[in-house]
């Protein structure tokens, strides 16, 4: 089942900008899987707030959560690295993954409800409390429990194909075997401290090593927003995530793996 399911989302991906001709172009897809009962969920509620959403609370038949990672052509993170605005196509990618985000869930619903299986969807962004800027399902952290990636300091989930993509996820009944998580850290700076390029990156200075302004961080996408409204919901940023070693790689990997060949 967990192939068939990733399958499915692969060739989704593959064929979906051909098909609505859209500008963005995706590479190939990262695919997990989550228990319902993972006692993370729950763990979500003191790291995020306690109204963020449990399996169970959403569909309370659920078993597995399935989360995947989206990740954008280089050329699209590449040119976004200009100070000031982020760029169109930023802006685009933005507007277009969250639509593909909405059509793959679609999909895999009607799919999954063919074996019997229901499903619940969760709105790919903008399922915040507006005030304090607080998700109620963070897409982000339900992957992180099902084993795509750790969180660099720039708050981005970190895979191994890096952070220069969009996450989504569906809650299901069916039963699927929980992804492994990694046991090391991908972040270099949390890894051995020897990298802050997505702090430098951030212009107002939202972003510190271990404190993040929010609103100042929200404001700078909302200017943004105004600019690209015409696309749609565009509220983006991104230089902290843009040409760092995190990009398009898990950039620990290497090191831990020569660290493992040592012992």
């Amino acid at each position: 089942m967990e192939n068939l399911i990733e399958n499915l989302i692969i060739e989704f991906v593959k064929n979906y900008s051909k098909e609505h001709d859209t500008k963005t172009k995706w590479l190939t897809p990262i695919v997990g899987f989550a228990d319902s009962n993972d006692p993370e969920f729950l763990e979500l509620k003191q790291v995020i707030a306690e109204k963020h959403l449990n399996p169970k609370e959403v569909l309370s038949e659920s078993e597995s959560v399935i989360c995947y990672f989206l990740p954008f052509e280089k050329e699209i993170n590449l040119g976004n690295v200009h100070p000031g605005l982020a760029s169109e196509d930023w802006a685009i990618s933005y507007v277009e993954t969250n639509e593909m985000i909405e059509k793959l869930n679609d999909y895999l619903s009607e799919k999954l409800g063919e074996m019997n299986h229901t499903c619940s969807k969760i709105p790919p962004t903008h399922n915040f409390d507006k005030e304090k800027l607080i998700s109620y399902w963070s897409h982000r952290h339900v992957a992180k429990i099902a084993g795509l990636g750790t969180f660099g300091i720039n708050n981005m989930l970190i895979t191994e194909k890096g952070c220069n993509g969009r996450f989504g996820s569906l809650i299901t009944s069916a039963k699927l075997k929980p992804s492994e998580k990694p046991d090391y850290e991908y972040c270099l700076y949390k890894y051995n401290g020897s990298c802050k390029l997505c702090i430098e990156k951030c212009e107002k200075e939202a972003l510190k090593i271990n404190e993040f302004n929010r609103k100042e961080c929200y404001n700078v996408c909302l200017a943004n927003q105004k600019v690209y409204e015409k696309y749609g919901v565009a509220d983006v940023c991104a230089k902290c995530l843009c040409n760092v070693p995190c990009s398009f790689i898990n950039p620990a990997k290497k090191l831990n793996d020569k660290l493992k060949n040592r012992k």
